[in-house]
């Protein structure tokens, strides 16, 4: 699913929705997650799962054109570990 087919699908099962207030809403909540991922914190949302960031060290990478040695910075990514309800879910 993209980003338009959850707008749509949040527009449709909220009639009184227009497609640009869907759009909003979904867009609020992408923002509100990515800014306190952006802080350090974790989100969690039950049954669904958590997003969290976890470091990654400075190390020295190779260019895959060149070869050449290229010095890699550390730096924070985002990770996310699904809940008990969705891996049952997708299980069952």
């Amino acid at each position: 699913m993209i980003r338009s087919e959850l707008v749509t699908a949040v527009a449709d099962a909220h009639p009184h929705l227009t497609a640009r207030e869907a759009e909003r809403v979904v867009g609020t909540i992408f923002d509100s997650i990515i800014d306190a991922l952006a802080e350090g914190r974790r989100v969690e949302l039950r049954g669904f799962g958590a997003f969290s960031t976890r470091a990654r060290d400075a190390r020295t990478g190779r260019n895959p054109r060149t070869g050449d040695a290229v010095d890699v910075e550390a730096k924070r990514v985002p990770h996310f570990k699904a809940g008990k309800d969705l891996r049952e879910r997708l299980n069952a």
